[in-house]
């Protein structure tokens, strides 16, 4: 077994970095390194500049907003005009079946233009037809019925004639008294019962004319009902919606079609009463839209509102100072309407101008075309 020894430690020298016969021992640690420290005034100078910056950008955006309404600021109307904010609308109509029926075909669609008297759909009306048919039958029936019953009439017509002639003699006989008195009385009754029949024959013939008359109805009736399925366009305008496809049973009503007429293009707007109380019907007036700013549409007044109400939060309006006004409707002629089909759309929000006052002039932006 080994002895522990005794390990000698030399002295170690100044200045030296070493050890000389010794066991290793753990390294010094390193020292740390120091950063530079940021100067105070450094800091104090960067956010200085970042506020100059957001300063400076504010002034700018501010400056721009300013140049920007100043340039598109709405410029100051006469005394004698008002206006009021609405969306330019079209007068709907719907296009609906008059019978329960299938549809058979469908001849437009959403957006496409249509004129007066256009079809935009058939219904299937072969029951419709076969009653037709069946009308027709009767009233040939009818005829038929007429010329045998004008034919009864001439029969019964001989046989008056007849009973006449043999009444006559009968009363030359009987003076003379060649014959007894009943038999002339029986040539009596035949001539009364001749009579009666000739009577109910022209009845008859009566009956079967009615009976023509009331089969000629009824085909007429089937006729019109048929052109009723065929659905056809009451104005010149633009189909807005298509409700239903062929192939659909719809009952007596049933919407097809929504259009919109363009003969009937307005705005509703809503003016206070000391504004509303001046504008008289067929008063002048301009829509701008924001579409076509630069484009005053010349409009008349065509409604005035009797009762003052609530002005719909759907209507944007400048101010709130007024909450119940007036509601009055701007329309625009029906042939500027029509030449300018193409250009109608529902809904573009604008601006409707009144001028109340007839001495008043309008301003040479809304001067509009003639």
């Amino acid at each position: 077994m080994n002895e522990p020894r005794d390990v000698d430690v030399a002295p170690v020298a100044e200045g030296s970095g070493s050890l000389v016969g010794t066991e290793h021992l753990p390294a010094a640690p390193a020292p740390a390194v120091q950063l530079p420290a940021v100067a105070p005034h450094a800091v104090r100078g960067r956010r200085r500049w970042l506020r100059f910056l957001v300063l400076l950008a504010v002034v700018v955006l501010g400056a721009g907003g300013g140049a920007y309404w100043w340039l598109h600021r709405p410029l100051p109307l006469p005394a004698g005009i008002a206006y009021g904010n609405g969306r330019i609308e079209a007068d709907p109509i719907d296009i609906a079946t008059k019978f329960a029926g299938r549809i058979a075909e469908l001849r437009v669609d959403e957006g496409d233009m249509v004129t007066a008297g256009q079809v935009v759909a058939v219904m299937d009306t072969r029951d419709m037809a076969a009653s037709l048919k069946k009308s027709e039958a009767q009233v040939e029936q009818a005829r038929k019925a007429i010329q045998e019953a004008h034919a009864n009439v001439d029969q019964t017509h001989t046989e008056v004639v007849l009973a006449d002639q043999e009444m006559e003699r009968a009363r030359t006989l009987l003076k003379n008294g060649w014959i007894t008195r009943e038999l002339f009385d029986q040539r009596q009754q035949k001539v009364n019962s001749t009579r009666a029949g000739e009577l109910a024959a022209v009845a008859r013939v009566r009956q079967a004319e009615d009976l023509l008359t009331a089969a000629q109805h009824d085909v007429e009736l089937y006729k019109v009902n048929i052109a009723d399925n065929t659905l056809v366009a009451p104005r010149d305008g633009r189909i807005e919606y298509r409700i239903a496809n062929v192939g659909e049973v719809l009952p007596a009503g049933g919407k097809v079609f929504t259009m919109l007429d363009i003969g009937y293009v307005y705005m509703d707007i809503y003016l206070p009463t000391a504004t509303a109380g001046q504008v008289k019907i067929g008063t002048d007036a301009r829509i701008v839209l924001d579409a076509y700013p630069d484009l005053p549409i010349p409009a008349k007044v065509t409604f005035l509102a009797s009762q003052a109400q609530f002005t719909p939060k759907m209507v944007e309006t400048q101010t709130e100072r007024d909450k119940l006004m007036f509601r009055i409707r701007v329309r625009i002629d029906p042939e500027r309407s029509r030449a300018h089909a193409d250009a109608v759309r529902t809904g573009l929000p604008g601006v409707a101008y009144v001028r109340f006052d007839a001495k008043t002039d309008w301003p040479e932006r809304l001067q509009g075309n003639p």
